[in-house]
């Protein structure tokens, strides 16, 4: 399971590689809704189309709804430690690493559910 995905993008890929990349997609829909943060993309939606809408949503929520950004994390269950680890100084950057970071707890959380069940 210990992974270092260098990027997105080789997230996604090995995502889809391991047939879970719909599961990573309806995790990912899942806790959205249940941090209240609604977002609506089709079930075939592909691995650049996904990355991008969760990059585009991050950005707003740290520029208009920080409150619902921080929900978001907390939802997710995102480490705390991770985001005050970005040194990015610009908020397109650091919504991307954000983004990274949400897509690889939501990773670990599908690939857990996978391998061991429930």
């Amino acid at each position: 399971m210990v992974v270092n995905f260098p990027d997105i993008s080789a997230l996604l890929r090995h995502a889809k590689g391991q047939s879970l990349y719909q599961n990573l997609v309806a995790q990912l829909q899942k806790d959205f809704v249940f941090a209240n943060v609604f977002m609506e993309w089709p079930d075939d939606i592909s691995p650049k189309d996904l990355k991008t809408l969760v990059h585009e949503k991050v950005y707003y929520l740290i520029m208009e709804k920080f409150t619902d950004y921080l929900n978001l994390l907390y939802i997710i269950d995102v480490p705390e430690k991770m985001v005050k680890a970005i040194e990015a100084t610009d908020v397109v950057e650091i919504s991307e690493q954000v983004t990274f970071e949400i897509l690889k707890r939501e990773w670990q959380k599908v690939w857990f559910r996978n391998e061991y069940g429930s």
